[in-house]
């Protein structure tokens, strides 16, 4: 028997995951002057949502407390194909390690934001921007809902596992078209979920893993990004989750929603029997030329 789980609010999830990235900020900050090093401010387990995410060249070039903070599922500088001089949006930038990447890539001539709505995080961000030496960059607070610039204002957006969070998916995909310069490139790494789920493991699976990925359906993300403009749309699979991966790893911390795992096997057999599955993918798309 499945025990049910109540779905939380938009403004519960928001809460929700404003303490948990809070909470990974704080305890980074507070490891010997913010400058812990790789791994050394997470947990022992090994997260297979957010581990092994970038080559050892670009952890070499930011600070330990920038990817310490990182709780991405993928890398979308490499895949976004970054150009000298233009101008980069990371929307939910936490410690800014995908902003001071982005910075190298556009070089002196291009910009890198950042937006975060975590006091903690920007803070952390601040500092590994000072650390890393680097002007072209900055952060703004905000709701990636509603995001602080004016139209048409950058070439690219980009983000790491952070739309999966949203409590108002489409609005955040109306709001990157809206900054985005005609032309430009909307190119982000997600968590999400392919084929139909049952109800019930859905709804299990979104109390346990929901402030990591609360994932869309492939079908509706490519609709919503329709429905706000976009053209071009493709979804690259570039990790495919093992629920049992999963459920063990949150699970050595009671959660990220304060609620623990309640699948048994008989569970699992049946999200493998469903045909569904959840991935991380590269989601790119692009804002016609007017």
């Amino acid at each position: 028997m499945t025990t049910e789980v109540p779905i939380a609010t938009p403004d519960q999830v928001r809460e929700s995951v404003r303490v948990k990235y809070a909470e990974s900020a704080r305890r980074v900050a507070a490891a010997d002057g913010g400058g812990c090093g790789p791994g050394s401010c997470r947990t022992e387990s090994v997260d297979p949502v957010t581990s092994n995410l970038y080559a050892a060249d670009e952890i070499a070039t930011v600070p330990d407390a920038a990817l310490a903070v990182s709780l991405g599922c993928g890398n979308p500088t490499a895949l976004a194909d970054l150009a000298l001089g233009e101008t980069v949006l990371d929307l939910g930038s936490g410690g800014g390690i995908d902003v001071l990447l982005s910075a190298q890539r556009v070089g002196l001539s291009g910009f890198a934001y950042g937006l975060d709505m975590t006091d903690e995080m920007l803070h952390l961000a601040e500092r590994n921007k000072a650390a890393a030496g680097v002007e072209n960059v900055a952060f703004l607070k905000g709701q990636i809902e509603d995001i602080p610039l004016p139209d048409q204002a950058v070439d690219v957006v980009i983000s790491n596992c952070v739309i999966n969070l949203a409590a108002d998916k489409g609005q955040v995909l109306r709001e990157a078209f809206r900054v985005l310069r005609p032309g430009g490139r909307f190119a982000v790494s997600d968590v999400v979920s392919q084929g139909e789920l049952p109800a019930d493991l859905r709804q299990d699976m979104e109390a346990w893993v929901g402030c990591v990925a609360g994932a869309l359906e492939e079908g509706e993300y490519r609709r919503l990004l329709a429905s706000a403009g976009f053209a071009d749309i493709e979804v690259q699979v570039t990790r495919v989750y093992d629920p049992r991966e999963l459920a063990a790893s949150i699970g050595t911390d009671g959660g990220c929603c304060g609620s623990s795992p309640t699948w048994d096997e008989s569970a699992f057999a049946r999200f493998d029997a469903s045909g569904g599955r959840v991935v991380s993918a590269f989601v790119r798309a692009r804002k016609r030329l007017a």
